[in-house]
């Protein structure tokens, strides 16, 4: 199987961290420059599919794209769509590919956190620092191992894809820690790998293929 894992466009939270004060993760936005960078990665989806030789060449069936049910993620799909017309057949939305789970944190600036939150945000740095960044849940939210064990329940659904529809290919497009979770977990990597890893840019390409780690495609911006 082979997989294209694209993080979504630069949002409006993206370019004023206090959008997220305002708006609920999930229905933020992407910005203007967002929904260019979405065009520009579903065009660089066509080239990739465009130079393979025709034998390696997925027909339009064989290719799905499922993304995150996050606003920015559903416009990058757009974008997408449109940047790659005539090389995916269908789209489909999958609620394990969401953004890790921020809880009380959600929405407050890092800066802010100590003073509107003292207590737990004490146990959240205790936390961070004796165990790793990795293992430490957020208060009412998610840890990144959280979000990594709930990417890895999402396999079956891509693996069956496989099995009784013929999909071939897969245009995954979902958040930055989303993104490496499923790198992690598809390769069977190891936390300490997930925490030298960085967020991709916005619209960064990522090719998966047979169990290969191929890098960017596309770096993004």
């Amino acid at each position: 199987m082979r997989i294209l894992l694209v993080r979504h466009g630069e949002s409006m939270g993206n370019v004023d961290k206090a959008v997220h004060e305002q708006m609920a993760d999930h229905a933020i936005p992407l910005s203007p420059r967002g929904r260019s960078q979405a065009l520009e990665a579903g065009e660089r989806i066509r080239q990739f599919y465009e130079g393979l030789p025709g034998a390696l060449r997925p027909t339009r069936e064989q290719v799905r794209l499922w993304t995150s049910p996050y606003r920015r993620t559903r416009e990058t799909a757009d974008g997408i769509e449109e940047g790659a017309v005539g090389c995916i057949g269908d789209r489909r939305e999958h609620i394990l590919l969401c953004e890790q789970q921020f809880g009380l944190f959600d929405g407050i600036p890092d800066e802010e956190l100590a003073r509107r939150f003292p207590e737990e945000h004490a146990h959240y740095r205790k936390a961070e620092q004796f165990e790793g960044r990795f293992w430490a849940r957020m208060p009412l939210g998610e840890s990144r191992f959280d979000v990594a064990t709930r990417i890895h329940q999402a396999f079956g659904t891509f693996h069956r894809d496989a099995a009784r529809h013929g999909i071939h290919d897969l245009v995954v497009v979902c958040h930055g820690v989303t993104l490496r979770a499923f790198v992690m977990m598809w390769l069977h990597l190891s936390p300490e790998w997930f925490d030298h890893e960085h967020n991709p840019k916005n619209c960064a390409i990522r090719l998966l293929e047979e169990g290969v780690d191929k890098g960017y495609l596309h770096q993004g911006g």
